[in-house]
């Protein structure tokens, strides 16, 4: 709506006579939550804030010191498109303060703002754009599919497709613009790619985008996931994250004298997400679910290098075209659509800056395909590989100052605590092919 100060949007919310303006936010999982104030409480809602208990919220505070501020950023508002246009609902992003006005440590997206000021005092502007992949099944309740589509499939194989396009409308009125989308590899496997923006605009688009393609199946009577793994035997859902550094109007990342046209920074930046790739994996991918994606086969890149046509390696380059200066950039492949992404972007910018900073040397493009090597061959090439669990990836986590200092102590050591009881939970579990493989032999 380009609202850009309080009175803007309580100007909006009177003349378009608004019934509800929602106030969102996310915990340290990058869950969506959600509370609602009406037109009459809104002036002192934006000047203040709106309090509420955040022992209640994950990665919060403890009861003792439950107190929390959410106070709403004028320049989020939007209309929710889903909502009945008679009694029309608002949305803005909030910002979690402490009682005294003091930016909350806990918060993700404050988080996102300290590494996002270190990169502005630097002179960048860091921009990302992401394509997210999903699954549409009948319901919550299993992964029945609604077709068997393939990559790029269009009608009739394409069935779910009316409800894509039927999502793209409401996100563009919502004013998130998207590049294009399609059918993906997997049976009712879709992606809805955003065009690239600003780094905190982004995440709360990308937040946006989650709410919005689930929104608008539940109204069409079927469910939207983004689980990385759903169906055993088919590809899970991956991220491509692509990234870049501006300043002012002039991309970073190029470099026409260069043969790759990459610049020093660029080559910083690429760098430094691979020699820190194993440590922010936890946060890219934070689900004991992700670990069944990240596996070989599946076209979800495992292996820690990059290239610029390969698509097996953890990080591309896509091809420069003549004039496209601007597009330059990186592509970091790993993460999954179930991150959140305050948290995931502050930790790969973070690695990108430290690679800059550093002047960590940018390795040979792998243009062979890196899952045909031999264990051998990739060791003798100095190719690590990601973690393969949750557990070994809170453990690459949890001796990572780069990671600590990007997401500050509070939501460092509660993402640790929160992950530690989600993998003691599961490695106790029993689960359905230990009770039909083990239980009539044993």
């Amino acid at each position: 709506m380009l609202c850009k100060t309080e009175s803007d949007v309580l100007k909006i919310v009177k003349d378009r006579n608004v019934s509800f303006i929602q106030f969102w936010f996310t915990d340290i999982l990058g869950i969506l939550k959600s509370f609602a104030v009406t037109p009459g409480e809104l002036e002192e809602a934006l000047s203040e804030g709106m309090g509420f208990d955040g022992s209640s919220i994950e990665g919060f505070a403890r009861i003792e010191e439950s107190d929390m501020i959410a106070k709403p950023d004028p320049t989020t508002f939007q209309f929710l498109p889903w909502r009945d246009k008679e009694k029309p609902v608002a949305r803005m992003f909030c910002d979690i303060m402490e009682p005294d006005g003091t930016p909350y440590a806990g918060d993700p997206r404050y988080a996102f703002k300290r590494i996002l000021k270190k990169a502005n005092d630097l002179g960048y502007t860091f921009y990302v754009g992401p394509e997210p992949e999903y699954f549409y099944f009948e319901d919550d309740k299993g992964t029945k599919t609604l077709d068997e589509g393939g990559y790029f499939d269009a009608t009739p194989l394409d069935f779910a497709g009316f409800l894509r396009r039927k999502t793209i409308f409401a996100l563009q009125d919502i004013g998130i613009n998207v590049e294009y989308s399609h059918h993906e590899v997997a049976h009712s496997q879709h992606e809805i790619d955003l065009k690239y923006d600003e780094g905190l605009k982004m995440a709360d688009k990308f937040m946006s985008l989650r709410v919005t393609v689930k929104e608008i199946a539940r109204l069409e009577g079927y469910y939207a996931t983004f689980m990385p793994k759903p169906i055993f035997g088919m590809n899970g859902s991956g991220m491509h994250v692509h990234q870049s550094l501006f300043k002012g109007d002039k991309n970073t990342f190029h470099d026409p004298k260069d043969e790759l046209h990459l610049s020093k920074e660029a080559r910083g930046y690429i760098a430094g997400m691979l020699k820190h790739a194993r440590e922010i994996t936890a946060v890219c991918n934070q689900w004991i679910n992700s670990y069944k994606r990240l596996v070989p086969g599946f076209e979800a890149p495992v292996y820690v290098s990059w290239a610029r046509r390969n698509r097996s390696t953890m990080v591309r380059v896509p091809m420069y075209k003549p004039g496209k200066e601007t597009a330059t950039r990186m592509e970091f492949r790993s993460p999954d659509p179930a991150c959140n992404p305050y948290l995931a972007f502050a930790v790969m910018l973070a690695a990108g800056l430290k690679g800059i900073e550093e002047g960590y040397e940018l390795p040979t493009p792998m243009e062979e395909d890196v899952y045909e090597f031999s264990l051998k061959k990739r060791r003798d090439m100095n190719i690590t590989e990601l973690p393969g669990s949750l557990f070994e990836a809170i453990g690459e986590f949890e001796k990572s100052e780069l990671a600590k200092d990007a997401l500050g102590d509070h939501i460092f050591e509660k993402f640790i605590e929160n992950k530690n009881i989600e993998w003691d939970r599961y490695r106790t579990h029993v689960s359905q092919y230990e009770i039909e493989n083990y239980l009539p032999i044993l």
